[in-house]
């Protein structure tokens, strides 16, 4: 299974953060969307994690 996505958060003052990792596309989807429907003011999504080209995340 591919675990190579992740949900992230932009805050307020626009701020990026990865709020979960190492998860398959359809776990992230599903986190983002649970976390969007919770109604804050904050913007969720899932998206693919990127590599620094040495093996890590």
């Amino acid at each position: 299974m591919d675990k190579s996505w992740c949900v992230k958060r932009l805050d307020d003052n626009g701020n990026e953060f990865v709020l979960q990792a190492n998860l398959s596309r359809e776990q992230a989807e599903r986190l983002a969307r649970d976390y969007q429907s919770r109604g804050h003011k904050q913007s969720y999504w899932a998206c693919r994690q990127v590599t620094n080209g040495a093996g890590g995340r």
